[in-house]
C-alpha cells in the first residue's frame, strides 16, 4: 500500500513539474516595445498554420499556447511582426516601425473632403458542430470624411470595397476539406468596422512626451493608451464598457440587437499627432479581433436556421494615401462604382509576408479549373493569381486611381473643351484676318 502511495506521489510530482515547465514559462513571456520595455497589450498571436488564436492581456503576458502550435507568430499594429520558435521564452520584443505617409496639406475652404485608400486582410472562420468555413481575403478600401456636418454629402466612415481577393476552404466532421473563391455565406465582420471619429487624449497624456494611461471600464481595463513624441496607439476592450462603442459607431444596431459578442479588441495606431486629440487624418492603420457566438443570422445570412454557429473575425487596415479633396470631386468618387477590374491591390511594404499555410491555401485556390467549374463559362481572369504590387508609403496611390476611374479623365474632357473652344476662336480670328489681307491685296 504504502508503495502504491509513494508512486502516486511520484508521478503526481512529475505531472505538476511537467505542467509548471510547459505552463510556467508560458505565464512569464511578456509581449514589450523593444525600445522602451513597456508591456504591450492585445497583440495578435498566430499559431504555426497562420490560423489566429488569442491576444494577450492588457499585462502583456501571452496566453497559454499548447507547444504543438509553435512557432508562433506575433502582430502588433505599428511594429514589426515577431516569429516566437521557444515555448520557454521569458519576453518576446517587438520593433516600432515609423510609417511614412505622403504629406497631407490642411483641408481649404474647397478641398474639406478627407479621402482615405487603405489594404485590409483579413481572416475568417466560420464553425459550426459539422463544418468549418475559413476565410483569407485582401481588398482595397477608401473612406470619404467631410470635415464638417454637410445635409447633401454625408461621406462614408465603413471601408467601401474597391476591389478584393477571397480564398476560402471547407473543412467537415471528417476533416475532408476543400476550396474555392466564393461562399454562399457571408459572415465577415470585416466592413463593419470603420474609421473612429475625433477623441480627446486621456488628461494624464496631454502633458507628457511618453508614457502610457489606462481608462478602467464597468468590468475591466477599457482603454490602454501608449504616447510616445507624436505616435499615438491604442488598445480598446469595446467589451468592457459601453463607452468604449465611441470607437466603433457603425456597429451600434449589433450592440441593440441580438447578437452575442465574446470578444471586441480594436488597436489603432496614430502618427504626427498634434495637440490633445487624435484625428482621423492622423490614423494609419488599426486592427480588430471579434468574436460572436450563436446568433445575428439576419447578418451572415447563414442558412441553417436551427444550427449554433461561431464566427471569428481578425482584421488589419493599412492606411497607405489620404488627400483632401473638394466635395464635387468627392462626389465623383461616391458615383464611380469601382470593381475588380478597375483597382489593383496595393500592399504596404510593411505588411507581413503571409504565413505558409495562408499561401497555399491561395496556391490552391489558383491551381483550380476555373473552366471545369464554372461549366463552360468565361473563366474570371482576376483570379489568375494573387497580383498584389507592393507599394512603399509616401507612393500618392490616389492620384493613379483618379485616372483608372475616370475622375481625372472627366477634369481633363472638361479642360480639353475649353482648350478647344479658345483653339477655334483663335483660329477663326486668324482666319478671317487673313482674308481680309487678301482682299486688302487684290
Amino acid at each position: 500500500m504504502c508503495r502504491i502511495v509513494s508512486r502516486a506521489i511520484v508521478l503526481l510530482s512529475v505531472l505538476i513539474s511537467v505542467a509548471m515547465e510547459c505552463g510556467g514559462s508560458q505565464l512569464r513571456a511578456v509581449i514589450v516595445d523593444a525600445v522602451s520595455g513597456m508591456p504591450l497589450s492585445g497583440a495578435s498571436v498566430f499559431d504555426c498554420e497562420g490560423k489566429f488564436i488569442a491576444t494577450n492581456g492588457v499585462d502583456g503576458r501571452l496566453p497559454y499556447v499548447n507547444p504543438d502550435s509553435y512557432p508562433l507568430t506575433i502582430r502588433y499594429i505599428g511594429f514589426a511582426e515577431t516569429v516566437v520558435s521557444d515555448v520557454r521564452a521569458d519576453s518576446i520584443r517587438m520593433q516600432e516601425y515609423v510609417t511614412e505617409l505622403p504629406e497631407v496639406l490642411v483641408g481649404t475652404r474647397r478641398h474639406k473632403v478627407l479621402h482615405m485608400l487603405a489594404y485590409v486582410r483579413e481572416y475568417s472562420t466560420l464553425t459550426t458542430y459539422s463544418d468549418t468555413v475559413f476565410l483569407f481575403r485582401e481588398k482595397m478600401v477608401d473612406y470619404m470624411l467631410p470635415s464638417e456636418k454637410n445635409r447633401r454629402f454625408a461621406g462614408w466612415r465603413n471601408p467601401r470595397v474597391l476591389s478584393s481577393k477571397s480564398y476560402y476552404r471547407f473543412t467537415n466532421a471528417s476533416g475532408l476539406d476543400s476550396v474555392s473563391d466564393r461562399c454562399n455565406q457571408h459572415f465577415s465582420w470585416t466592413d463593419w468596422v470603420g474609421i473612429a471619429p475625433k477623441t480627446e487624449l486621456p488628461a494624464n497624456l496631454r502633458a507628457m512626451e511618453s508614457g502610457t494611461d489606462t481608462l478602467k471600464g464597468k468590468y475591466s481595463a477599457t482603454e490602454v493608451w501608449r504616447k510616445s513624441g507624436s505616435r499615438v496607439s491604442l488598445d480598446v476592450n469595446v467589451l468592457a464598457d459601453t463607452t468604449s462603442r465611441k470607437w466603433v459607431p457603425n456597429l451600434g444596431a449589433f450592440f441593440r440587437g441580438n447578437v452575442d459578442f465574446e470578444q471586441f479588441r480594436l488597436k489603432l495606431k496614430y502618427d504626427n499627432v498634434a495637440g490633445d486629440s487624435v484625428l482621423p487624418i492622423d490614423l494609419s492603420g488599426y486592427s480588430f479581433n471579434i468574436e460572436s457566438n450563436g446568433r445575428g443570422r439576419g447578418m451572415f445570412m447563414f442558412n441553417k436556421a436551427d444550427e449554433p454557429f461561431f464566427v471569428s473575425t481578425y482584421g488589419e487596415v493599412y492606411v497607405i494615401d489620404k488627400e483632401y479633396i473638394t466635395l464635387k470631386d468627392a462626389r465623383a468618387w461616391e458615383r464611380r462604382k469601382a470593381g475588380s477590374y478597375d483597382i489593383a491591390i496595393y500592399e504596404p511594404a510593411e505588411a507581413p509576408e503571409l504565413q505558409p499555410a495562408v499561401q497555399m491555401l491561395i496556391d490552391r485556390v489558383n491551381g483550380m479549373d476555373h473552366d471545369e467549374i464554372r461549366l463552360g463559362l468565361a473563366p474570371d481572369k482576376r483570379l489568375a493569381g494573387r497580383k498584389v504590387e507592393k507599394v512603399n508609403f509616401g507612393k500618392a496611390v490616389l492620384k493613379r486611381l483618379k485616372g483608372m476611374l475616370g475622375i481625372d479623365h472627366a477634369i481633363g474632357s472638361r479642360k480639353m473643351k475649353k482648350n478647344w473652344r479658345k483653339f477655334t476662336n483663335d483660329r477663326v480670328e486668324r482666319n478671317n484676318s487673313r482674308y481680309e489681307d487678301e482682299d486688302d491685296a487684290e
